[in-house]
C-alpha cells in the first residue's frame, strides 16, 4: 500500500541507534512521516518511536526494492555505520563491507527508484591527525582509521553520483554527538559503550566503578584530551535543515557540526560530579594510540548557510539531559 504524503516520506536507515532514533523522533514531531529500516545489530526497537518499523538491512537488494516500490520516499538519512575506531584497525573488512560496500548497495537501490535526496552521517575522522584547530571543511581530508576511511570513500562515491545524475546529498560531519532527547524518552546505548559523557554517567549511576583517563600529558591546559560535544537534539535539527535545503534545490553542501567550544576530560568529568552530585571514581591509564590532543569544529559554514545554531549544546546542559534518561 502505497503511503501518502510522499513529500514527507523520510527513510532513515540505521534509525534504531542513537542518533538515527533521535531523528526520527525529530521528523515525528514537525510533521514529517520517518520509516525506519534497522537490522538491529546495534539499535533498539525499542527506540524506535512514532514510526513505522522495518527490521532489515541496506545489504538486502530485494528488501529496499520492496520499501522503494511500495513506500513514496522523498529522501533518505544515512546512520547505518559501525563507528567505533578501535573496531576498525581490528575488523577492517566488518567496517568496510558495512559502511561502503552496503552503503553503496543503498545508493544503487535509490538510483534504481528515482530517489535523489541523501543525508550522510559523516565524521570528523576524515581529517585525521588536525593540522590546525578549529578545524574547518578546507582541512586536508587524510583519515587514519578503517572507520574515516570508510566514511570519505562513501563522500567520494555521493560526488561521483551528484556529476553522473541528478543527485543531491548532503555530508554532515560530527564530531562529539552527546546528550539525550529533552523528553527524556531515549538516550545514548551503545553495547559496548565507548563514548565519554555516558561512561561518566554509568559509574554515577553506579553501573561502573571508574572511568578510566587515557592520557594527561597533552598540550592542553589541563593534560587531557579536549573534545567539541554536539547535543544530539542540535545534531538534528542541522541535518533537518540541510533536508531544507536539499528540497530548495540545492545540490550538494558539506558541513562541520560542532559549537567551536571544546571541554577536557577533566572539564566534562568535573560538569558530571556537579549536576550528578556523584563522587565519580577516576582511573590513570596510558595514552590511546592516534588520541589527538584538541579536537574542535569551525562551524561557521553550517551555522551561516543553514541558519544553524545550537540551542542545548553547552556542557552542563548536555550532562543535564544524558543524566535525567540515568536517574
Amino acid at each position: 500500500m502505497l503511503i501518502k504524503n510522499s513529500n514527507k516520506n523520510i527513510l532513515i536507515v540505521g534509525g534504531a541507534g542513537y542518533i538515527g532514533s533521535h531523528m526520527s523522533a525529530f521528523l515525528s514531531r514537525i510533521g514529517y512521516t520517518p520509516i525506519v529500516l534497522d537490522d538491529l545489530s546495534t539499535g533498539h526497537r525499542d527506540a524506535v518511536l512514532d514510526a513505522e518499523f522495518i527490521e532489515g538491512s541496506i545489504a538486502d537488494s530485494a528488501l529496499l526494492d520492496h520499501i522503494f516500490s511500495t513506500r513514496s520516499i522523498a529522501a533518505v538519512m544515512h546512520f547505518a555505520s559501525f563507528i567505533q575506531v578501535g573496531e576498525s584497525v581490528r575488523l577492517p573488512e566488518k567496517y568496510y563491507q558495512n559502511n561502503v560496500a552496503n552503503t553503496l548497495n543503498l545508493l544503487i537501490a535509490m538510483l534504481k527508484h528515482k530517489i535523489n535526496k541523501f543525508i550522510f552521517s559523516s565524521t570528523a575522522a576524515v581529517y585525521g591527525e588536525p593540522h590546525y584547530t578549529p578545524i574547518d571543511e578546507n582541512h586536508p581530508i587524510k583519515p587514519i582509521n578503517p572507520y574515516g576511511c570508510s566514511k570519505n570513500m562513501i563522500e567520494q562515491v555521493l560526488a561521483d553520483l551528484m556529476h553522473a545524475y541528478s543527485f543531491q546529498y548532503a555530508v554532515l560531519r560530527y564530531f562529539n554527538a552527546a546528550g539525550a532527547d529533552l523528553s527524556g524518552k531515549l538516550c545514548e546505548r551503545h553495547d559496548p559503550e565507548t563514548h565519554l559523557i555516558p561512561l561518566i554517567l554509568q559509574v554515577a549511576n553506579g553501573q561502573r566503578e571508574d572511568i578510566t583517563i587515557y592520557g594527561q600529558d597533552y598540550p592542553t591546559p589541563d593534560g587531557t584530551c579536549v573534545r567539541d560535544y554536539i547535543h544530539v537534539t542540535d545534531l538534528c535539527d542541522a541535518h533537518f535543515k540541510a533536508l531544507s535545503m536539499l528540497e530548495a534545490g540545492e545540490k550538494c553542501c558539506i558541513y562541520n557540526l560542532g559549537t567551536g567550544q571544546g571541554y577536557s576530560v577533566k572539564q566534562v568529568i568535573d560538569a558530571a560530579r556537579e549536576i550528578t552530585g556523584c563522587d565519580i571514581s577516576v582511573k590513570q591509564g596510558a595514552r590511546r594510540e592516534g588520541d589527538p590532543a584538541i579536537l574542535v569544529a569551525d562551524a561557521t559554514r553550517a551555522m551561516r548557510d543553514l541558519k544553524w545554531t545550537p540551542q542545548y549544546s553547552d556542557l552542563k546542559t548536555i550532562i543535564q539531559h544524558a543524566w535525567k534518561t540515568y536517574s
